[in-house]
């Protein structure tokens, strides 16, 4: 591995590197903003589809439990009544 030692002086002036930097730092920050809303909003979204699925899921066992019920109903009903 070669090792490269940096002797230059660089010749840019100090405003022009002040902007660059300044520039920099703030689309930095601006991307980094963005990536945390699109985390939260990825994270509320989830959390309502998770809320969501839950009601479902308990509709679902509670007309399951109901059709059971009525299953078990309609076998003590003697045949000769259909």
């Amino acid at each position: 591995m070669t090792t490269v030692t940096d002797d230059r002086e660089f010749v840019s002036p100090a405003r022009k590197l002040v902007r660059f930097f300044l520039g920099s730092r703030d689309k930095w920050k601006d991307k980094c903003q963005a990536a945390k809303a699109e985390n939260k909003l990825l994270k509320n979204q989830t959390r309502a589809v998770e809320r969501s699925r839950d009601v479902w899921k308990n509709r679902a066992q509670e007309q399951a439990r109901r059709v059971a019920e009525l299953e078990r109903e309609l076998q003590k009903i003697p045949a000769a009544a259909h």
